[in-house]
């Protein structure tokens, strides 16, 4: 208890000391940020560990996904009432906008919304990818003034025609946005098509929303157009603050809930040249326990994992989550679980900082189905308990 209680009354004073270099820094819009919503973290035995800042954010039916945008702000969708919700880092609503069937949004670095939602037509419900400029409307910048100039259903991206029963069983599940504003698509499906390949794949669209092509995968000799198989979440490198340093890769990690896969999380690197671009599964080392305890590729690792992002700020940290085991997985960009010790201590092995487990306390989720990061803060929509958490590494308060 002494331990926990000075443990406690040191973070008091680190955070005194965050604020006030917080409070005097410029935000995006030139704004002072506010710093006053990070309250003190409940202690843990663990000396690095991620701890939850107070209060929860729970406004929501069910928080379907979360990510920071390139304007700084918070976006989460509540896939119950079907909107769009914008936050302020202090977890202020600023504004909300409708979406049919919307359950994953991404941005590009114009600032505009990316939504996949569903569109009724021809008797069916196709899956629809829609454009949301958020300074249309000549207001003020934000979903108050907020249109969708662009909608694309599937499957008149790269035909004219529709088979009922065929092409409505497809569906897009995730979106990911390239440094370009060009970006990457997961599409799950039955149904196979003779030309652009099976309905499980990865697409490409260009940044004004044309189809551009399927990925397919160089693998044990083979050029694949069927190895994304029940793909769930695709994240890429290029992530917020916006800056000329913008990681420009086209590199990007996806999850699938295959449950045939014994790796149901993978990195596929993209390298470019002189005979096109080429996309090959990047190798991580399983099984060195001098370095870590846990390994991204660790066979039958995750059970069901329902997102996955990446940071942009230079710590290189993959997040992902688990809906199956109700946890929060973080792994380094060489595929190793964990985080580097803190300055002076006598290992250099990773620290193991994943954590879960099911339930509604402050560190336990139920069905949770997003995850994003910004500025040393880890956030996750934990849609079965209708809440969006945050956390902060105990070392980050230093």
């Amino acid at each position: 208890m002494l331990r926990n209680r000075r443990f406690q009354n040191n973070i008091i004073v680190l955070l005194g000391l965050v604020g006030l270099v917080l409070t005097g820094c410029e935000g995006f819009f030139g704004k002072k940020v506010d710093a006053s919503f990070i309250d003190v973290p409940i202690a843990t035995d663990r000396p690095v560990a991620y701890v939850p800042i107070q209060p929860v954010w729970d406004n929501f039916t069910r928080p379907a996904d979360i990510i920071i945008g390139y304007d700084e702000l918070i976006y989460v969708v509540d896939d119950v009432t079907e909107e769009i919700i914008a936050l302020d880092q202090a977890g202020n609503e600023l504004g909300r906008f409708g979406v049919p069937g919307v359950h994953d949004i991404a941005m590009d670095r114009r600032l505009e919304l990316l939504a996949l939602g569903t569109f009724d037509t021809l008797g069916a419900t196709l899956p629809a990818i829609y454009r949301i400029d958020l300074k249309s409307n000549g207001g003020a910048y934000g979903l108050s003034g907020a249109s969708i100039v662009n909608k694309v259903l599937h499957p008149f991206y790269y035909k004219s025609s529709f088979t009922p029963g065929v092409d409505d069983l497809a569906d897009f599940t995730g979106i990911a946005t390239r440094a370009d504003n060009s970006y990457y698509v997961s599409r799950s499906g039955p149904n196979v098509s003779q030309i652009f390949g099976p309905d499980d794949a990865m697409l490409i669209f260009g940044d004004d929303d044309d189809y551009a092509t399927n990925v397919r995968v160089n693998t044990a000799g083979q050029v694949r157009g069927d190895y994304f198989i029940s793909p769930v979440a695709v994240v890429t490198k290029a992530q917020p603050p916006q800056s000329p340093f913008v990681n420009t890769e086209g590199d990007f990690i996806f999850a699938s809930t295959d449950a045939t896969q014994q790796l149901k999380v993978r990195y596929i690197d993209v390298e470019e040249t002189e005979n096109g671009i080429t996309y090959l599964v990047q190798e991580f080392a399983v099984g060195d326990t001098s370095a870590a305890d846990g390994f991204l590729y660790t066979p039958g690792r995750f059970g069901s994992p329902t997102d996955v992002t990446f940071t942009g700020d230079g710590t290189n940290y993959i997040f992902v989550l688990d809906q199956e085991k109700d946890s929060l997985f973080q792994f380094t960009n060489t595929g190793l679980e964990g985080v580097n010790p803190p300055a002076g201590s006598s290992s250099s092995k990773n620290i193991k900082v994943s954590f879960g487990g099911t339930g509604s306390s402050l560190t336990e989720f139920r069905q949770p189905t997003g995850v994003a990061y910004y500025r040393r803060i880890v956030y996750v929509a934990d849609a079965g308990n209708g809440r969006v958490l945050r956390f902060q590494l105990t070392t980050d308060f230093d």
